[in-house]
């Protein structure tokens, strides 16, 4: 059995076939972002075509939007204008006569490390990623769990100090607060500049604050870190520890586990996860 798993960006789409837990191949386009709606259902075809077999027994996609996940329309897509109201599930079965299954990017993470990832022998997880901005999906009783209205996990939304959890801990803090961003800052700190090293021990601070929040509401087994600034752990794992410590529940906090994510390909995979969920 293989399954298509595609990662809907605002600049590209990603397609991939998945077999025997593995990406065996993968097809990349650039994406005409102020195009129409259907000229970039047909970029997103192109790279199908590139990648689909015989085999294939479904098609997942992952897009950083609201997705109606029952009937995988997807809602006003980031950065792509035209992409108001896309009814993508009945698009891509009509087209290639394979159930599919539409989700938002960071539901395809979670459930994507539920089946390839460092969730696989938990029942209760969380996957949180940590980029321009921050976002969850949830596992919930070895099942992805999108809420109502695909609004599940939507911590970063929540206020805090005078803003929300996402402007103090996702990419966003490092330009409203230094007028950096992730990767400049990432480099700085491997040089080990104090500067570099201190806004991190900032972040981390607020980043323990948003994964108590997490505990507190979910009460997960695991919480698997993604995203750019994730790959930045290193230097604010410490302090972001320091911010958790003082969680009410201390049984809990012997028994939590917090982590990166190791998969590379994990958008893709999480995207034909998708699929392997539904059949649950």
């Amino acid at each position: 059995m293989s399954l298509i798993g595609i990662d809907l960006g605002g600049t590209n789409v990603r397609s991939g076939r998945v077999n025997n837990n593995s990406l065996e191949e993968t097809a990349t386009k650039k994406i005409t972002a102020t195009g129409t709606e259907e000229l970039i259902l047909n970029e997103i075809c192109e790279t199908i075509d590139k990648v689909i077999e015989m085999d294939v027994t479904g098609i997942g996609v992952g897009v950083p939007s609201v997705v109606d996940t029952e009937k995988g329309i997807v809602y006003g897509v980031q950065n792509i204008p035209s992409w108001q109201e896309v009814y993508l599930k009945d698009f891509l079965e009509n087209k290639y006569n394979l159930p599919t299954y539409v989700n938002n990017d960071a539901n395809c993470f979670a459930v994507g490390e539920k089946y390839f990832g460092k969730a696989k022998n938990y029942k209760n997880a969380v996957g949180l990623i940590i980029g321009t901005g921050l976002g969850a999906g949830l596992i919930l009783n070895d099942r992805l769990y999108s809420g109502t209205n695909c609004g599940a996990g939507e911590f970063g939304t929540i206020s805090f100090r005078g803003h929300n959890y996402e402007y103090y801990c996702s990419g966003q803090y490092f330009i409203q607060h230094y007028s950096t961003d992730g990767a400049a800052l990432f480099e700085s700190a491997r040089s080990k500049d104090t500067k570099a090293l201190k806004i991190f021990s900032e972040f981390g601070g607020n980043l323990g604050e948003a994964i108590k929040l997490i505990m507190y509401s979910i009460d997960p087994q695991i919480i698997i870190l993604g995203g750019s600034i994730s790959k930045s752990y290193e230097f604010f794992r410490e302090s972001m520890w320091e911010s958790i410590n003082d969680f009410e529940y201390k049984e809990t906090l012997k028994k939590i586990k917090i982590e990166c994510t190791e998969i590379k390909d994990i958008a893709v995979l999480g995207a034909a996860a998708l699929y392997l969920d539904a059949q649950r």
